[in-house]
């Protein structure tokens, strides 16, 4: 009992000693963390192509009213709404009948001042003979000569006149002036139509190709020429820049467009200047008046800096900065001028270099001036596409 009342004294007080001991000012420590480990990557450059991703809206290529180019009622439809038209095809058939009446009248004139003209030429044909040994009078002479002339140009009149006739025939068929997908018809059989009334019969419009009418702000275009005046960044070509579309339902167009031109106004009311694409349009999935979005190459730049979005951040004023690994393995705060975007990346005009060494993970962990162990890691970029 004595023995083991000691050995249990024994332990406490061992117990108690070693606490003590830890608690000592002297006594051992836990050793310091080491600074924060960090990914980073090199920064480096390389070409970049640059799309500026603008909205539009899809316009007809070409676009006809078709309108009747003379009076009458109409006795038949000739087309199926909505269905693709040639040039030259019959649309409406207008009532030709007092059309065909006033071209056989006209005919019948021509006929008429025909023969006038023949008689009248043998007429002077004869007095030309008689007038040299006095057989009729000079004036008599005179007469016949004139009586010719008036008979000729009496024919040439007539002439005049059955053509008029024949093309007011031909447009009681009213055909289409050209080719493409043709709307509703406005007007159907019985009813009455007038030479140039202000309502179009039906209106046919070429889809295929077909244009995409692109808005830009008048900054972003001065801005572009003002880069590429610098030497910064070379054109994508003049009047052949290549364009791609993503729809209103955010699916891409799989065919491509080249831009057509620039206009040279800019709208007052929205300080944009429209550029005008044409693109394919094979199978008709583009419509007029559609709204699309457009990436339009508009230069390149040969050696463009840059930098992974996820290692960008925002200071208190809202300017893009980064953190960068010095030389001395200090984590410092780089403020940074963005030009655009290329995938998933920032392109840098200021702010970094080549061979930086950019913190984009375990920013949370560092603070300005603190040391860091850099890990150098790879990432997988997004490629730069139209959205």
């Amino acid at each position: 009992m004595i023995s083991d009342r000691l050995g249990g004294r024994a332990l406490f007080a061992l117990t108690c000693a070693a606490a003590l001991t830890g608690c000592a000012p002297g006594g051992p420590r836990r050793p310091p963390m080491g600074p924060p480990e960090v990914g980073v990557v090199v920064i480096k450059t390389q070409p970049v192509t640059l799309s500026t991703v603008l909205p539009g809206r899809t316009d007809p290529y070409t676009v006809s009213d078709v309108r009747p180019q003379v009076n009458g009622v109409i006795l038949a439809r000739l087309f199926v709404e909505g269905a693709n038209v040639r040039a030259g095809q019959p649309l409406y058939q207008i009532d030709p009948a007092p059309y065909r009446a006033s071209y056989e009248q006209a005919e019948a004139q021509l006929a008429s001042a025909q023969a006038s003209l023949a008689t009248s030429k043998v007429k002077a044909e004869r007095y030309k003979d008689l007038v040299a040994v006095n057989g009729v009078s000079r004036q008599d002479y005179d007469d016949a000569n004139a009586s010719g002339l008036q008979a000729a140009a009496s024919v040439a009149q007539a002439k005049a006149a059955l053509l008029a006739a024949k093309i007011n025939l031909d447009y009681t068929r009213i055909v289409a002036p050209i080719s493409g997908r043709i709307g509703r018809s406005v007007y159907t059989k019985g009813a009455l139509v007038t030479a140039g009334q202000t309502a179009a019969l039906t209106t046919i419009q070429t889809l295929d190709p077909i244009y995409v009418d692109i808005n830009q702000s008048a900054t972003e275009l001065l801005q572009l020429r003002r880069r590429l005046a610098d030497g910064g960044m070379t054109s994508a070509g003049s009047g052949a820049a290549e364009v791609s579309l993503t729809l209103d339902d955010g699916s891409s167009y799989p065919l491509t467009g080249k831009l057509e031109f620039t206009d040279v106004t800019v709208d007052q009311t929205t300080g944009a200047v429209t550029l005008r694409a044409l693109f394919p349009n094979p199978k008709g999935v583009l419509l007029p008046g559609m709204y699309v979005r457009a990436a339009v190459k508009q230069g390149s730049l040969p050696a463009a800096i840059l930098a992974p979005q996820q290692g960008v951040t925002r200071d208190q004023t809202g300017a893009p900065i980064a953190t960068v690994v010095d030389e001395k393995g200090l984590a410092q705060v780089r403020r940074l001028k963005t030009v655009g975007t290329y995938g998933d990346q920032w392109i840098i005009a200021d702010g970094l270099k080549p061979g930086d060494r950019m913190i984009v993970e375990g920013l949370q962990k560092v603070k300005p001036g603190q040391p860091v162990r850099p890990t150098l890691i790879t990432l997988s970029h997004v490629p730069a596409t139209a959205p």
